[in-house]
């Protein structure tokens, strides 16, 4: 269906008074890859992640924008994919002026268990990938690179209520944009005033209640 009949139909649909269904699951993540080949050795040999579709097209149907790309997905154990462009004459991604904007930008994958996290470990040293394990107490990660430079986690959950924090969230969140809107009007720096919102937050204190509660319970 060309973008403009799609946009017609929206434009058609009724607009709901209360949100849609929330989103139910991840469908798939999309990154850039200058070589499919090594990528899909990655995903189905490392990973374990199958092939399960290809597509190729001299535009993206998304934009418009002529834009020749093969699009591939690798498929993990509930259905959801990971999926990569490659695309003739792209130029190289531009060096990041900090690294902050590759280690932040990463993509999650959970397994069972601790002992699954370090079987991973094992397997990708073998392979000859680096890892870094990080043992955050709420979950146990492992933090890798893919051959295209994204970043990768494998992890368990060890405390199940770490993604069931709305009120702790919600707190966090004002007291973070209450910092920020302090400062503009002080017309002081706001990267100081958001430093010393962290500094009475440290990681491991920040959820040194959530792992003490999960132990009692246990």
């Amino acid at each position: 269906m060309p973008p403009e009949t799609i946009t017609s139909a929206v434009q058609d649909a009724a607009v709901p008074s209360t949100p849609p269904t929330s989103p139910q699951n991840l469908h798939h993540v999309a990154y850039i890859t200058y070589d499919s080949a090594a990528t899909a050795d990655f995903y189905t040999r490392v990973m374990g992640m199958p092939l399960v579709n290809a597509v190729m097209d001299d535009h993206l149907p998304s934009t418009g924008d002529r834009t020749p790309y093969f699009h591939t997905f690798f498929r993990m154990g509930d259905g959801s994919t990971i999926a990569f462009f490659e695309s003739p004459g792209l130029p190289p991604t531009p060096e990041v002026p900090t690294p902050a904007f590759k280690n932040f930008n990463h993509i999650a994958l959970q397994v069972p268990t601790r002992a699954d996290v370090d079987q991973w470990c094992a397997w990708l040293e073998r392979n000859g990938v680096d890892v870094r394990v990080v043992d955050h107490h709420i979950i146990y990660s492992a933090y890798f690179e893919d051959p295209n430079g994204v970043r990768l986690e494998v992890t368990a959950t060890i405390v199940e209520s770490w993604n069931d924090q709305a009120e702790v969230g919600a707190a966090a969140l004002r007291e973070w944009t209450e910092a920020k809107a302090q400062a503009q009007r002080e017309g002081t720096d706001s990267d100081d005033a958001l430093r010393s919102v962290i500094a009475g937050h440290a990681h491991q204190a920040s959820i040194r209640d959530q792992v003490d509660t999960s132990r009692t319970e246990s």
